[in-house]
């Protein structure tokens, strides 16, 4: 017989093992030779990051969640998806007479969902946070007011819902060109963030890490390079962020930065580059130098990587769920389970 069994192994460009098996072909009579041919892209993904969100909550309880001035029909339909769901128990707080036409127009049924009504988007803000404050709600969600307002009532010294940390947010992401989800910091909040303020950001996105099951994130403080350079802020951000870790103002991660975007998520990029690290290459958490470079690449990475992504507002007494008007819905039913997760975790250890 002319029968072969050869081994294969498929590796990647990390030099990682992705497939391994037995090839058994018939080996030919005579040579043949063909030009070589140009091969398919082949990516291996393993599995769709919103389903092991809504997988990772199934049984967990839906949390109360006041709906702030939901008055289009993206949000209002998102907060009706994310009840189906059993992720949310919304309250919808807003005009209802809005409520009532927006539902009428896009066919949806209000019947049973609890309206808190005030006359106007900024009245709903502070409606919503009184809510949270009064723990008559575990979480916030964003409606069709603009960020500034809902986050503004938030922010309130006297009457918010402060802490002891910043606020900041997180895009949880899944690209299928890396092999696990990972968090963008900060992407939304913290417009041009100083030291103090990123090391809180890295906090919180070590927090979210943690109660997504990452227990030991690893953190890549970017910037354009990864070598020290005074004339670059970033980069001295980045080695005193990392200093920070090493004297212990900072835990429960690894951290290492200066890092540029690619040897932070490329191993093959670090070892040309000749970077030794626990992080170059397989990082869990990217922070961002500020709002505008991390805005973009969050951005770039959904709409031109196909990226799925999740967003929530870390530093609150309760999570805040923080999404776009142009989001999907898996963004905003996502967003909705990180928010779920991450109420759990506040009430046993409150913020």
């Amino acid at each position: 017989t002319r029968e072969l069994a050869l081994a294969c192994h498929c590796i990647n460009q990390d030099g990682r093992e992705v497939i391994a098996g037995e090839a058994r072909v018939i080996a030919p009579e005579e040579k043949i030779v063909r030009r070589r041919a140009t091969l398919p892209d082949v990516r291996l993904s393993d599995g769709d990051g919103v389903r092991r969100l809504l997988d990772a909550v199934h049984d967990l309880p839906a949390v109360r969640c006041a709906v702030v001035h939901p008055c289009d029909e993206a949000s209002l339909s998102a907060a009706l998806e994310a009840r189906d769901a059993n992720l949310i128990v919304p309250m919808l707080v807003g005009p209802r007479a809005r409520l009532e036409a927006v539902a009428k127009t896009a066919g949806l049924d209000l019947d049973d969902v609890e309206i808190e009504e005030v006359g106007h988007s900024h009245a709903a803000a502070a409606r919503a946070v009184e809510l949270a404050r009064a723990g008559k709600v575990d979480a916030l969600m964003k409606g069709s007011l603009h960020t500034d307002e809902f986050i503004g009532a938030a922010l309130d010294r006297e009457l918010g819902l402060r802490t002891a940390r910043r606020f900041s947010h997180c895009y949880l992401m899944q690209t299928p060109g890396y092999p696990r989800p990972f968090i963008i910091t900060d992407a939304a909040i913290n417009i041009a963030p100083d030291l103090d303020a990123k090391a809180d950001i890295v906090r919180n996105a070590i927090d979210l890490a943690r109660i997504i099951g990452v227990h030991e994130p690893r953190v890549a403080i970017l910037a354009a390079v990864e070598t020290v350079n005074p004339r670059m802020p970033a980069t001295l951000d980045a080695a005193a962020l990392c200093k920070m870790a090493d004297r212990g103002q900072i835990t429960g991660a690894i951290l290492d930065g200066p890092l540029a975007m690619d040897n932070a998520i490329s191993i093959a990029a670090a070892r040309i580059k000749g970077i030794v690290s626990p992080v170059a290459g397989q990082a869990d958490i990217l922070v961002v130098p500020d709002l505008e470079s991390g805005n973009m690449m969050a951005k770039q990475l959904e709409f031109l990587g196909g990226a799925a992504s999740a967003g929530i507002v870390l530093g609150a007494r309760v999570p805040i769920i923080l999404t776009s008007r142009a989001d999907s819905g898996d963004t905003r039913i996502a967003s909705c389970a990180v928010a779920v997760l991450v109420a759990r975790h506040y009430r046993a250890h409150p913020p």
